[in-house]
């Protein structure tokens, strides 16, 4: 085993090789950007070497630094995590060069397979089934034009080298191709460095299925299952789960012994996933990439086979056999992923940037029959830029079936409190509830066909409302007795008694009755008691406890108005009230918003990447007048209404705010 390695990435997963590294004692080395400088994998690591501004190409991109730093400090290998550089096969190659080893698979496995054009060629060749579609290099749009016409539509537009969801675009007729195929060659050359695009054939209802593969470089190679991860918004990832609800024996199987068959024919010789598009309808499936790397989502499979994967990936690198053949392997359970974003899901998941005021995870470690952890790279008090990935962490957790993974996922997500940013919290806690994902049925276009106009937040269930209710009720009677204990007008320790309140949440009003007790409160409801059992205090953030016999983790902030409520995808203001307080209330009514329809803002912090239109330029609905580029990802801003540009704000290069206008019309 190494003595020292050096990890040439950032953020969650350099924490999460560091963790294993301490486990198996070897020390690490970290190199950071001027953005990373007090991060959380700088704290961790034995050492830091500074390599360069905040931008990836100036910085994490550069092979020459990373050589640098490893040959400064005396590393024996280097782990490149995920993105960056951990799929450039001149990048292992040049490790290779200098004697320094590549804890990764070798240069023509990641060249083979790394190159999505060339990884079909040899999955073919291997007898994999694949994909229709075009596999050699387009030329323009005309020509891609062409090719998706042959094909059919749709069709998909992807980056050869890509991944992480960057450089892929759904075409559905010529003019979306038109519009598409220019923005992913452009996404392709600044994420990649390489803008080589190939189009293949659009599944329609399709679930995307991976097998992730393991070898070491003595010919062995094993599979270790597969994992959905069909929940997708922009074809990113945002919720895994493993095993599939999808697959039999007999599928899972074929599936596994072909992600082999692939791996073999390459000399794969390390940890990767082989991805396939699959039919919800047959279970047919296809090939439709190979990444020759650890992937974001890997901790899934390591709770359901309980097979740390970084481990294996040293091991394998230091020339270790693999400990294990496929007979020996088992599914354990079920365990779900889901993925936290810096974003704001009321407003089409538009990235946010900005420092974490507040970061309190849910507790780690085993709950019964239920299993939860959180890796992240983040603490509180860190700063979430606009250079890279928006994900601030990833939560998983695992139970004996699904739904038991599903509700304790639920569970965590309501106990876990981000504050100074917004995030993706919400969605995924109503995501957890939602029907069709409980059962199973679901394919990559689930997030469009259930919220077809957005995420809006979900209107509460009958025992939700009436938990939030009680919340806010008990929070304003607790408040009360603490005034009252202050004042000298109540003794003891806060117990007090029945005060009944009025709750009211839009237009509707809840009488209620609070009877504080030692453990919590009896809550009534008509002629119905319940009792919330917590220790909840004034600014605590989370009231976490039972009710009616089910555990429960509220979100709660005292508001002018009133208590802001939060749970599973559920975010409403509660105001208490007397009964005499709650007649006379008068309903505030709603301010008429200012139109804004001539305006064409950017809906996010980022670069100008293009204005596309010029003063007295007339456009229509629909037409993209704009670019603009936030964490790796290019967005076509388009106009909401037809009209004659007034005035063009901004120009190629600039750095906008969110809600700044581009552009005006006349």
């Amino acid at each position: 085993m190494f003595e020292k390695i050096l990890i040439a990435n950032r953020g969650e997963i350099a924490v999460r090789i560091i963790k294993t590294c301490r486990r198996l004692g070897v020390k690490t080395v970290v190199v950071y950007s001027e953005a990373d400088r007090d991060s959380m994998a700088v704290e961790m690591a034995d050492e830091s070497v500074f390599i360069g501004p905040p931008p990836a190409a100036q910085s994490y991109l550069v092979a020459d630094k990373i050589v640098d730093a490893v040959k400064k400090t005396g590393a024996q290998a280097v782990h490149p995590g995920f993105g960056f550089l951990s799929e450039k096969p001149e990048f292992a190659q040049r490790l290779a060069d200098e004697k320094i080893v590549f804890i990764g698979p070798n240069p023509h496995a990641i060249h083979a397979m790394g190159d999505k054009i060339e990884s079909k060629k040899t999955a073919a060749q291997a007898k994999v089934s694949t994909v229709p579609g075009y596999l050699g290099e387009i030329e323009d749009v005309k020509h891609a034009a062409q090719i998706a016409e042959e094909i059919g539509y749709p069709v998909m537009i992807k980056a050869s080298a890509g991944g992480g969801g960057k450089g892929i675009r759904v075409a559905f007729d010529k003019k979306e191709l038109q519009e598409g195929f220019p923005a992913v060659r452009a996404e392709a050359k600044n994420a990649f460095g390489d803008d080589r695009v190939f189009i293949e054939k659009f599944v329609l209802n399709p679930r995307h299925i991976e097998i992730q593969v393991l070898g070491d470089k003595h010919g062995n190679v094993v599979h270790l299952f597969e994992r959905e991860c069909s929940i997708q918004r922009r074809n990113q990832k945002v919720i895994e789960e493993a095993p599939s609800p999808l697959l039999d024996a007999k599928t899972r199987a074929a599936m596994g012994e072909q992600a082999v068959q692939l791996a073999k024919a390459v000399g794969y010789d390390s940890a990767g996933t082989v991805e396939f598009v699959a039919s919800g309808a047959d279970k047919s499936f296809y090939f439709l990439e190979m990444n020759t790397r650890l992937q974001v989502e890997h901790p899934v499979t390591e709770m359901i086979t309980g097979i740390d994967l970084v481990e294996q990936m040293l091991r394998v690198a230091a020339g270790e056999k693999l400990p294990f053949a496929q007979k020996d392997l088992k599914i354990n359970g079920w365990a779900i992923e889901s993925r936290i974003y810096a974003e704001d899901p009321y407003r089409n998941f538009l990235p946010s940037i900005g420092r974490l005021k507040r970061y309190r995870p849910p507790q780690e470690g085993d709950f019964g029959k239920t299993k939860v952890r959180n890796d992240a790279g983040v603490r509180e008090g860190d700063e979430i830029s606009m250079f890279y990935d928006p994900m601030i962490s990833k939560l998983i957790t695992h139970g004996p079936s699904r739904l038991e993974a599903i509700d304790a996922q639920a569970r965590a997500l309501d106990g876990f409190l981000i504050e100074g940013i917004q995030d993706n919290i919400p969605f995924l806690g109503a995501v957890m509830e939602e029907a069709r994902f409980r059962s199973g049925n679901i394919t990559t276009g689930y997030i469009k066909e259930q919220f077809p106009q957005g995420f809006q937040g979900v209107e509460p269930r009958a025992e939700q409302a009436e938990l939030l209710a009680a919340c806010a009720a008990y929070a304003h009677a607790v408040q009360t007795a603490r005034a009252r204990q202050i004042s000298g007008q109540m003794n003891g320790h806060g117990v007090a008694a029945t005060t009944d309140w009025v709750v009211i949440v839009g237009e509707t009003r809840t009488p209620v009755a609070v009877h504080l007790t030692d453990g919590g409160a009896d809550v009534t409801f008509g002629d119905r008691t319940v009792s919330l059992q917590t220790d909840w205090r004034p600014g605590k953030p989370v009231i976490e406890g039972e009710f009616g016999g089910e555990a429960f983790a509220v979100k709660i902030a005292p508001k002018p108005e009133g208590y802001g409520l939060k749970l599973r995808g559920v975010a409403t203001t509660a105001l208490v009230a007397t009964p005499r307080g709650a007649q006379l209330r008068k309903l505030i009514p709603e301010k008429v918003a200012a139109d804004t329809s001539k305006m064409i803002a950017s809906p996010m912090p980022g670069l100008v990447v293009s204005i596309d239109v010029v003063a007295g330029q007339e456009v229509k609905s629909g037409e993209g007048v704009a670019i603009v580029e936030a964490m790796k990802m290019q967005n076509i801003i388009r106009a909401e209404r037809d009209g004659v540009v007034a005035k063009v704000n901004f120009a190629a290069g600039a750095s906008v705010a969110a809600d700044e206008v581009l552009i005006e019309l006349a």
